[in-house]
């Protein structure tokens, strides 16, 4: 489905990553773990469009994407749940979800998304600005399904939740691989990825240093030391 092929993306002079390439099949759950600083983000940016990379390619079922604007990559099946959630604050919830919607034939109506998060349907009328930080991050995901994608980028969605909202953001992930989503996850919670990804990639200094299942990765004790610090 995405094949990232040995890209290189700069800020500025600044060499980001350095030659990563990984793939999501579809229907999978990809986690991306690594220390602050590595990439991580810059990865997800590289293929949403925002800061696309000098060399190498991103292929996205097929079609090479690695300059197509953002929206245009939006359009072709790629949705963003980005760090920090960044929901329109002056819009209230219902806002939110109608200004990012779009029509790809998925089905993802305002009153299906309100099924998968009956909160959000209790506080439709209420400023993003004042639901808690759970509440946000159930806005951000419904707001990226809203997109109808087939991928969904998700940048560390479990910062700043409580561990119940942890646990349910799981399902929920779960929920919506079962309706069709793929994703790529990046993740600093360790024992979340583990738990919700179907394969884990490691990166370090702009590149991905070791893939694996979680299995794998949790009995590997030097990549968990050197890479993670666990």
């Amino acid at each position: 489905m995405l094949e990232v092929k040995d890209i290189h993306t700069y800020y500025g002079e600044s060499h980001i990553l350095q030659g990563l390439s990984l793939k999501v099949e579809r229907g999978s759950i990809v986690g991306i773990l690594g220390r602050n600083g590595v990439g991580k983000t810059t990865l997800i940016r590289s293929i949403i469009g925002f800061t696309p990379p000098r060399r190498g390619q991103v292929i996205f079922d097929g079609t090479d994407i690695t300059r197509v604007p953002p929206h245009r990559i939006a359009r072709m099946g790629i949705g963003l749940v980005p760090q920090g959630r960044r929901v329109f604050s002056s819009l209230n919830v219902r806002e939110n979800l109608t200004v990012t919607a779009m029509d790809r034939g998925h089905g993802w109506s305002l009153s299906r998304v309100y099924e998968l998060f009956p909160v959000l349907k209790m506080r439709e009328r209420q400023r993003a600005a004042r639901l808690s930080g759970g509440e946000q991050q159930m806005l951000a995901t419904a707001r990226g399904i809203r997109g109808e994608p087939e991928l969904l980028l998700m940048d560390e969605p479990s910062e700043g939740l409580a561990p119940l909202m942890v646990r349910e953001l799981g399902h929920t992930i779960h929920r919506l691989r079962a309706e069709g989503f793929s994703f790529l996850l990046v993740e600093q919670n360790f024992a979340f990825a583990l738990k919700i990804a179907d394969s884990l990639c490691v990166m370090s200094k702009g590149r991905v240093v070791y893939q694996a299942t979680p299995g794998e990765l949790l009995n590997n004790e030097e990549v968990k030391s050197q890479y993670l610090g666990v």
